[in-house]
This record gives structure tokens, C-alpha cells and sequence, in this order.
């Protein structure tokens, strides 16, 4: 089924770009070029996969831009489903938002969360947009009637129909931003399996494909004049004996290769997530990011830095915890430079790799135990903390678990208001209890924040009022709890007014 609508579009002037783009175009608008992206999904590819397949234009890709190994969710959020890994990877949010919860998108919420093409469309009618699949339900659904052009593939020509249709309008065509997805990978998964030779020939098939589509891009006679983000994704993953939708780590699996401004040669990132995909397109468009937009996904061009991420390099493979591989690396009770952990009330013996808070990975933490809801942890980037009464009690303990996470002395104003940010997420079980206290200048902790019931995967802000006089703030996560469940801290920052 093909969807159309005739626009005008015109290219953006340097002086229109300098006049409307955002601050993340600055490349853009120095070297006077117009901003195109291209995004073309991988339907249920695996970037190992990838790695072991004959590849050599997604090689390329990683080996001029960024590569970025990431996961999504599982049960209760989604299962590792087309529909809400599509809708997550174009609007920008979870599922806890777009509400996309399987194939069929009943109760979907695109017009809360509309799509990234949709968005740019509404912020700057001028551009162009251009949108083809061989799963039509992303053209006919998650895509809205504001994009220019949504062609959804006659399933008789499949990924050959859907590659043909993107390079000449990639080719030739007045064009600003599209979206590509092929099918084949996923379809031979499900039939023979990721750890098959036909899931290797898809990937290679797919690769020949992309490499269509960036020469394309390349050929085009405003090439020189124009300042291209392209990146390449999937909505999930894939079992090696074949199908998806459950809490494994290769179903969970997913990633972005991207090559633009900004983006070093041969990057490797822990810190993005599916939501990405779709900020950084806008971003790059020039189109401003509204806080109001709820989004989940942050620019690729824009790193935050954060102090837990610096404990990469310090991550242990498993001690206690068999279930986890072991090669994988993924904890440490060392915690970043500025921060301590309180153990000074923690009971004895119990899992090593839980006694107290620990810095630990989505890998590393949802492999201690599938299906009680880790994976639900979704808005935790990179290395993240973690208070897990559950699995630290499934070996003997004497006391209980009982330790407090604490942050660096902050810069404040004496008689300001302040701001304390961090993403969290809770679940809860009686006895148990999170606190968040601040103690001004090391004084006596004031609790500011209590968990008694279940928060999902968020971010928090707490309005702080600074003691006049005072130069420094001290936050303290204290988490007491018997063989109950856990609490996740990330992301966390003290600013002022």
C-alpha cells in the first residue's frame, strides 16, 4: 500500500539553517551545508552477527563513525517485539509512553508521541521527507499522514522493491530526511535461526543493500553542499535457535552504527539507547529538542558525561553469580572518584557481586536473574548503581542489607534554591526502603525523597531549598531491606538556580 502527498519542499538557506538550527548544528552551519539524515533499521539483526558476517559496508560504517552496542526492554515494559521496538526507535520514548505493546499497536499514543519525521515536519514544513518499509505496518501506523512520501513495499517485491524505491529517491530526489527498514534479516532468523549460514547470508544480502543506499547519498550532485547523518539500527534481536520476543539478552539485543559530524572514526559508545535514534535525527535537522515533548531519546552529538560511566574499564567478571557468562564484565564496588560507599551498617556474607551498592551494566545485572523485571530498567545508561537485596540474599547472610551510596560534595549558593536530578528505578517489597537525604557543608543528612512503593524506570527532580551560608551539597542513597527487591541509581546531578 503507498501513501503520498505532493509538498513543496525547498533546501534550507546557510542563512535560513544559522536563523532556525538548534545548537547541535553547529557543524552544520560552520561549514555552510544543509543537514540530511538517512536511518535505515535492520529488522531483527545482531550487531555480533554483523561482526561475523561478510559485511563490508556496515564495516565501513563502524570504521568511520560510531558503533554502539545497546538493549531494550522485556516483559512487563514490551516483549522483544517489532511493533514497540519500531515505535520506540521513531518516536523517541519507551513503550511506557507510546504505549505500543505488541504487533497489533491497539492503544498506541502517536499522537502524544508522534514519529521523528512527523516532528520535523510539524517544527519546519519546508523539509522533505521520505519514508519506505517492507514491514508496512511502520508506513501505515507508527508514520503519520504529515510525513511527504510513506510507501510501504508491495510484499512481492520485499527488500528489493524497498532498497530500489530508497536509492533513487536518494539518488536524485529533493530530500532532507528518510527512513529505510528491511525485513529479511528477521525473516531468516525466525526460519533457520541467528546461529545459521541464512542469517549470515541475510545480513550480507542487507549489507550490499545499505551499501546501495550510501552510495546513493554519495552520488547525488549536492553531495558537496549537504552534511549527512546516517544511521543504521534494529528493534531487537534474535535467539540462535530463531524467533524473539522474550527476556534473553540476544533478544533484547540492539544497536547504532552512525557516521556524521561530531561522530569520531572508529568510536565505540555504552551510553545510547533506542530512544537516540530519533533525537539525534532532530537534533541534526536543526529542529530544538521541547522539553514539553516528554522525550526519552538525547542527541548521539551531545555525551553527557557521568561519573559512573568512568567505571568501565574497573569491571569484574562474575564471583558468585554462575548464571552470569563468564566473560562477560560488569561490576565493581569501587565507585567513581568523589564518591564512597557506607557499608558501615551492611550485614555479612550473601552474593559477592551484591553486598551493598554496586556498579554494575544491563548485561551483567539482568543475567543475574531474567523475568523479575530488571529488564524493565530502561532509562539507566552505561554503568549504572544498584542495591539488590534479592540476589544478594541467595547465598547465607548474617544481618541485613543495609548501605548508602554518596555523592560528591557539590558547589551550591547559600539562600538558593537548587535542583537534585537522577534517573531511578524501584521495586519494592515490604520491609524494604530507599531514602535520599542532603547534608549541606557535611551537617546532619535531611531526607528529601522516600521509596515505600514501586517506581518505574524515571527520572527524578527534587527541589531543593539551600541553607543560607551553605557552599556544598552531599547526597546520600541509603537502601535498607531484608530479602526483598531492588533500587537503581544513575545519571545523578546537583544545580543550582
Amino acid at each position: 500500500m503507498t501513501h503520498s502527498m505532493s509538498r513543496r519542499s525547498l533546501l534550507l538557506t546557510a542563512a535560513a539553517l544559522a536563523a532556525t538550527a538548534g545548537p547541535l548544528a553547529a557543524t552544520a552551519r560552520a561549514a555552510a551545508r544543509t543537514p540530511k539524515v538517512l536511518v535505515i533499521g535492520l529488522d531483527g539483526a545482531l550487531l555480533t552477527r554483523i561482526n561475523d558476517a561478510d559485511a563490508p559496508h556496515l564495516d565501513a560504517l563502524m570504521a568511520a563513525g560510531l558503533t554502539a552496542p545497546s538493549s531494550i526492554h522485556a516483559q512487563p515494559l514490551a516483549p522483544t517485539m517489532s511493533g514497540p521496538g519500531w515505535s520506540t526507535l521513531l518516536t523517541g520514548v519507551w513503550p511506557d509512553k507510546h504505549n505500543v505493546r505488541d504487533n497489533a499497536f491497539t492503544g498506541h499514543r502517536f499522537a502524544q508521541y508522534p514519529d521523528f519525521l512527523t516532528r520535523a515536519e510539524t517544527a519546519k514544513p519546508s523539509l522533505t521527507t521520505y519514508a519506505v518499509s517492507s514491514w508496512a505496518p511502520i508506513t501505515d501506523t507508527v508514520l503519520s499522514s504529515k510525513v511527504d512520501t510513506r510507501v510501504s513495499t508491495p510484499s512481492a517485491e520485499y527488500d528489493t522493491g524497498t532498497t530500489s524505491r530508497a536509492v533513487t529517491r536518494l539518488g536524485g530526489g529533493d530530500v532532507d530526511a528518510v527512513f529505510v527498514q528491511l525485513d529479511n534479516i528477521d525473516h531468516a532468523g525466525h526460519d533457520h535461526g541467528a546461529a545459521s549460514g541464512q542469517y549470515l547470508d541475510a545480513i550480507h544480502t542487507a549489507d550490499a543493500q545499505v551499501g546501495r543506499m550510501v552510495a546513493a547519498v554519495k552520488s547525488r550532485a549536492s553531495y558537496a553542499s549537504e552534511d549527512w547523518l546516517i544511521m543504521v539500527t534494529a528493534d531487537h534481536g534474535h535467539t540462535d535457535a530463531g524467533g524473539h520476543g522474550g527476556s534473553t539478552l540476544p533478544e533484547r539485543q540492539t544497536f547504532l552504527i552512525a557516521t556524521g559530524p561530531t561522530l569520531a572514526p572508529g568510536s565505540v559508545r555504552y551510553d545510547v539507547k533506542m530512544p537516540d535514534v530519533a533525537a539525534s535525527a532532530l537534533a541534526h535537522l536543526g529542529v530544538a529538542i521541547d522539553p514539553a515533548w516528554n522525550l526519552d531519546g538525547r542527541p548521539v552529538q551531545q555525551p553527557r558525561p557521568d561519573d559512573f560511566d568512568t567505571l568501565r574499564a574497573r569491571l569484574a567478571p562474575r564471583t558468585d553469580e554462575t548464571g552470569i557468562p563468564a566473560a562477560v564484565l560488569g561490576h565493581t564496588h569501587t565507585p567513581p572518584a568523589g564518591w564512597s560507599v557506607d557499608n558501615s551498617a551492611m550485614g555479612t556474607g550473601g552474593v559477592a557481586e551484591w553486598r551493598g551498592w554496586t556498579f554494575t551494566t544491563d548485561e551483567f545485572w539482568t543475567s543475574a536473574q531474567r523475568d523479575q523485571s530488571r529488564e524493565s530498567n530502561v532509562r539507566a545508561r552505561n554503568v549504572f548503581a544498584v542495591a539488590d537485596g534479592d540476589e544478594w540474599y541467595d547465598k547465607p547472610v548474617t544481618g541485613t542489607f543495609d548501605s548508602t551510596l554518596v555523592s560528591p560534595a557539590y558547589p551550591v549558593t547559600g539562600g538558593r534554591a537548587a535542583t537534585l536530578t537522577y534517573t531511578t528505578y524501584y521495586r519494592h517489597e515490604s520491609p524494604q526502603k530507599g531514602e535520599v537525604l542532603v547534608s549541606y557543608d557535611d551537617a546532619a543528612p535531611v531526607t528529601v525523597r522516600t521509596y515505600t512503593a514501586d517506581v518505574p524506570s524515571r527520572t527524578e527532580t527534587v527541589a531543593l531549598q539551600v541553607p543560607a551560608g551553605a557552599r556544598t551539597a552531599r547526597v546520600r542513597f541509603r537502601y535498607t531491606a531484608g530479602n526483598n527487591w531492588f533500587w537503581v541509581i544513575d545519571g545523578v546531578a546537583l544545580t543550582g538556580s
